[in-house]
């Protein structure tokens, strides 16, 4: 796949020195693309097919709705409403003809079989309408903008010295985001580059990670009432720290200021 090369993002991630570069872009994005999808492009029909087919998640629907936007919430969600509608009838026909199958299976062979004879049917109907609320236009931009930082993060190592000094010395990534990168390294890198890129990215880990578990030993002690006249040192906020790099950004403070 051929990703736009923005390099100033990037690098100006790198410089706030957090815990995950790729995660404050993440961050950066999801709260853009947010108030985007409220904005003006709610009439875009393009965005709008795009809502309608796939909708947003959970956490993504938190988001729209404390934006305090309820004519553009509601706007998209009643078209998505709609198609999904659409969507779901032939599927509660598929799981209606189902039950009626496996409730007409004579006792014997559901006993000896363990099932109905729709079972499969069953259960690929409600497959199919899980999936409904799983799918998300967010989660899918996001994504696509996040695998974009993460080849350009990886072309500047290749390409620009300053860079890979800097990243060299920075904490590293989130855990999930060193998958990525590992995932994309090879693409993107090779030969000594990539055998660089794997030694400095696991050195900037272990540092980072090493660091975090005595800071987070130390955030521990200090509920010790003995401890309690120790100074705090960088143990305070690791708990959110430790968790972010885990997981990926989503506790304490906003990983992108900006």
């Amino acid at each position: 796949m051929r990703y736009h090369i923005d390099t100033i993002p990037v690098w100006d991630a790198v410089k706030l020195e957090g815990e995950c570069p790729l995660c404050a872009l993440r961050r950066r994005n999801e709260l853009i693309d947010v108030d985007r999808f409220l904005g003006a492009s709610v009439m875009e029909p393009d965005t709008r097919i795009q809502v309608n087919d796939k909708g947003f998640c959970a956490h993504h629907q938190v988001l729209l709705y404390a934006q305090k936007n309820r004519l553009g919430h509601a706007l998209m969600m009643h078209t998505h409403l709609k198609e999904t509608m659409k969507k779901l009838e032939p599927l509660m026909d598929s799981a209606q003809a189902a039950a009626g199958k496996s409730s007409a299976t004579p006792a014997l062979k559901r006993w000896v079989k363990g099932k109905g004879e729709g079972a499969a049917d069953l259960k690929d109907a409600a497959d199919k309408i899980r999936r409904l609320s799983t799918t998300c236009i967010l989660c899918d931009t996001i994504e696509e903008h996040t695998r974009r930082y993460a080849y350009t993060l990886l072309h500047l190592y290749k390409t620009d010295s300053a860079f890979r000094k800097a990243f060299a010395a920075s904490k590293g990534v989130c855990l999930p985001d060193m998958a990525m990168l590992l995932d994309m390294a090879e693409e993107a890198l090779s030969g000594q580059e990539l055998a660089d890129f794997v030694k400095d990215l696991r050195a900037a880990m272990e540092n980072s990670l090493t660091k975090m578990e005595k800071d987070l030993e130390g955030f521990t002690l200090k509920f010790d009432y003995r401890n309690a006249d120790k100074p705090w040192g960088d143990s305070r906020g690791s708990l959110e720290r430790t968790v972010n790099k885990l997981q990926g950004w989503c506790l304490g403070e906003e990983p992108n200021p900006k």
